[in-house]
């Protein structure tokens, strides 16, 4: 008979607590990400000839489908799963007693990354990849529908690492474990974005993870996201040889 070593399989208790966050994980930015790079999905979207309305129209498309597949479905199954716990335990709370802290550090952080992200969204290999529609035209419209796109899709995102992986994981095996794991996820999802973005991504999301757990909610990860992602995609646009503001033509 084939030996084996003497592991034991059987679930302990909190086991799904921390199994099941790091599984939806895995599960719907996969999701996420083999939708909003489909070919047959791009298809759907792109004629022979793709005009500036296609390649918005499929850009804006991803991007609600992340809102809904990491935000809310992981959400859902967390709290049909975890009947004893409610949104406010995955960080979609607002705690009065930390709301100046989250007001400062929001502000503070913001004042700190938006020159950084203004100054970097103007080389030219970021460039390359933002705006990431890669429309000629830009009209109002299209401006206004990019910057409701990205803060629908940074609230799915934000709630997938720092909600529901985050709070979890801190119950299940102590803060600096489900830290460790939460930045390990988190800056491999910018793998494909370049190593500039990855290793960015690590002391960004020890930070934000810290703050979301000294205030007990998402919302200054999220801010704080909403405000580098909008000062990238419009001064990428604004500089990009290749694209032009629709008034600026008339």
């Amino acid at each position: 008979m084939f030996a084996t070593k003497n592991i034991n399989l059987a679930w302990n208790g909190g086991d799904l607590l921390s199994f099941l966050p790091i599984l939806l994980t895995l599960i719907f930015f996969s999701l996420y990400w083999f939708v909003a790079h489909s070919e047959k999905i791009k298809s759907k979207f792109y004629q022979s000839n793709p005009s500036d309305k296609d390649l918005f129209n499929h850009i804006f498309f991803t991007k609600i489908f992340g809102f809904i597949s990491m935000g809310i479905f992981p959400l859902l199954l967390c709290l049909l799963v975890f009947k004893d716990k409610s949104i406010a335990d995955f960080g979609l709370s607002f705690n009065q007693d930390t709301l100046l802290f989250s007001l400062s550090w929001t502000l503070g952080l913001s004042i700190l990354v938006i020159p950084i992200a203004h100054f970097s969204a103007k080389k030219p290999k970021n460039l390359i990849n933002y705006p990431q529609a890669r429309s000629k035209i830009w009209s109002k419209s299209m401006r206004v529908k990019e910057a409701f796109a990205w803060f629908a899709y940074l609230f799915g995102y934000e709630l997938l690492f720092r909600g529901v992986l985050l709070f979890p994981l801190v119950e299940a095996f102590g803060v600096w474990p489900a830290i460790a794991i939460n930045i390990a996820l988190y800056a491999a999802t910018h793998i494909p974005k370049g190593l500039d973005e990855t290793i960015g991504a690590v002391p960004l999301g020890l930070v934000l993870c810290i703050l979301t757990l000294l205030s007990g909610d998402i919302w200054i990860a999220f801010l704080v996201h909403v405000a580098m992602a909008w000062t990238n995609t419009f001064t990428a646009l604004h500089f990009h040889p290749d694209m032009e503001y629709e008034e600026k033509i008339k």
